[in-house]
């Protein structure tokens, strides 16, 4: 059974706008002619592929088993045409990689740059996005490496544990809470809250713990970012929940007191993930190595 890299192109197309017109437009193909491709893949393996209606066209169980395989080739002869013109042109090679919130903010920069240092013809594209989607981004060959919260990661990812983010309170230095070292999430879980803007994990983390208890979080203000966060809570607005070296590099500025959350929920591994080591890019294996040995025991 041969495969032709323009139907499984097409296929995606399609399949991605949920239209054979649009699938078409967008490969360059007249309607008929992407008609005739999608029938002839149906007949190739002998399965419907799509389902027709009046909204347009979906996937089958089929269809989407094809969907995701048809990434993975199509990721995987970007890579190798990416690789081939690096070495044609002479330009640098490229690493994509996807990090959460405080992947991006607080444990990856120092390492990263270390990376860069040692391999100036190598170049990092860095894009933020929530662990759960970057456990789908990269089983769909979306990008060469992820860094995310291990428990969102399904078993057929591989990945190695990079550090553990433990999380803990902060609060205003004025606060009732300031002097102690150690709380429980029930103490402060009918508290005002600040939080990010966006349905982190780690927001949804600490939203399940709370539920978990029979709660729901309160919050009075959500914000972009650890630094934002933590300057509301020195002007005495709320707490927060928060990975504790985001709090430890805020507190060295801000008015703020941080105190450790009492149980093993608080601490969250965090990994490096690929969809598999053994075909890697050189570039992102390379990452992959360093940042194994950079990696906080």
């Amino acid at each position: 059974m041969r495969f032709d890299l323009v139907d499984l192109q097409l296929f995606v197309a399609v399949a991605d706008s949920r239209s054979i017109t649009q699938g078409a437009a967008r490969c360059n193909l007249a309607l008929a002619s992407a008609s005739a491709r999608i029938k002839g893949l149906e007949e190739a393996l002998g399965v419907s592929l799509l389902t027709r209606g009046r909204r347009g066209v979906a996937p089958t169980a089929a269809g989407e088993s094809l969907l995701g395989h048809a990434r993975i080739v199509l990721q995987d002869v970007e890579i190798m045409r990416g690789d081939l013109v690096a070495y044609a042109s002479g330009t640098k090679a490229s690493v994509h990689m996807l990090a959460n919130t405080v992947g991006l903010s607080e444990h990856l920069p120092k390492a990263l740059a270390a990376f860069l240092r040692e391999h100036p013809h190598i170049s990092l594209d860095v894009e933020e996005r929530e662990s759960a989607d970057i456990a789908q981004a990269i089983a769909s060959g979306i990008a060469d490496l992820g860094f995310a919260a291990e428990h969102t990661l399904p078993d057929t990812i591989e990945r190695f544990a990079f550090s553990t983010d433990r999380l803990v309170v902060v609060t205003a230095q004025r606060s009732e809470f300031s002097g102690r070292r150690v709380i429980d999430f029930r103490e402060i879980i009918d508290r005002d809250f600040i939080g990010l803007t966006s349905s982190t994990a780690l927001q949804s983390h600490v939203g399940k713990y709370a539920a978990r208890l029979g709660a729901r979080l309160r919050f009075r203000a959500r914000l972009r970012d650890f630094d934002a966060m933590c300057q509301m809570v020195a002007a005495g607005v709320g707490i927060a929940v928060m990975s504790e070296v985001a709090a430890r590099r805020c507190a060295r500025t801000l008015p703020i007191s941080i105190v450790r959350l009492r149980g093993t929920w608080a601490n969250r591994q965090l990994a490096i993930c690929y969809r598999s080591l053994r075909t890697l890019p050189r570039p992102a294996r390379l990452l992959a190595e360093h940042l194994r040995k950079a990696a906080v025991p």
